[in-house]
């Protein structure tokens, strides 16, 4: 049984990854540049976790991928931060700008959130990294996600097409904050990265059928 959810998972890891990368083609053609850019980057990002994820699954070479499994998640983190810096430009360019304060605490926590990914403390690629970082790094990457979501959520009627996108990036922290506590000990928890996946891709057509 674990043999088929994890061929459940790697299919479903290569098919968005193509997915992805075909609509940040698509909006590329479109010229939607900064949709196609955060796509770009979102799938770029995405794959130096998944690609050695979906390797494991396959050989089940657990020594040999542990290290490049860190690597690709501290990667990963680093990139997510951009995808989310792109989505508030996107925003910008769809809705009405922001201005101010919330683009220096937005830019802050971006910063931040980079720099912590950066720590040595976090033991990427240790078989067991510590909880306690996995934490840390992710409170200014929580706190990004919360910001935007108010934002999208406060300016849901101002363009069509745009009205669910807070609710996607909320379900997206909603079932990540599980994997980020308990994974470690409950390794089925990790699961809830697909849906988590799942609210990207719709993240993606959003940013797809909004024209900017």
């Amino acid at each position: 049984m674990k043999r088929v959810f994890g061929m459940i998972e790697a299919v479903f890891d290569i098919t968005y990854l193509v997915g992805g990368l075909a609509l940040s083609c698509a909006m590329l053609a479109k010229g939607y540049l900064v949709g196609a850019l955060a796509g770009v980057v979102l799938i770029f990002g995405d794959s130096f976790h998944l690609i050695p994820r979906i390797l494991l699954i396959l050989t089940r070479r657990e020594k040999s991928l542990t290290k490049w499994l860190g690597y690709g998640k501290q990667i990963t983190s680093v990139t997510m931060t951009v995808f989310y810096l792109l989505l508030w430009h996107w925003s910008d360019a769809v809705l009405e700008p922001f201005h101010g304060l919330w683009v220096f605490v937005f830019y802050l926590l971006a910063v931040l959130r980079v720099l912590l990914c950066f720590v040595p403390q976090n033991q990427w690629t240790s078989p067991q990294p510590p909880v306690r970082w996995g934490i840390i790094r992710n409170i200014p990457f929580f706190s990004m996600g919360l910001i935007i979501a108010a934002r999208l959520y406060l300016q849901r009627t101002l363009v069509q097409g745009v009205e669910w996108a807070w609710l996607f990036i909320l379900l997206s922290f909603a079932f990540y904050l599980p994997v980020v506590l308990f994974a470690n000990r409950q390794p089925k928890v990790g699961m809830l990265m697909l849906p988590k996946t799942c609210m990207y891709i719709m993240l993606l057509i959003i940013l797809y059928t909004v024209p900017t």
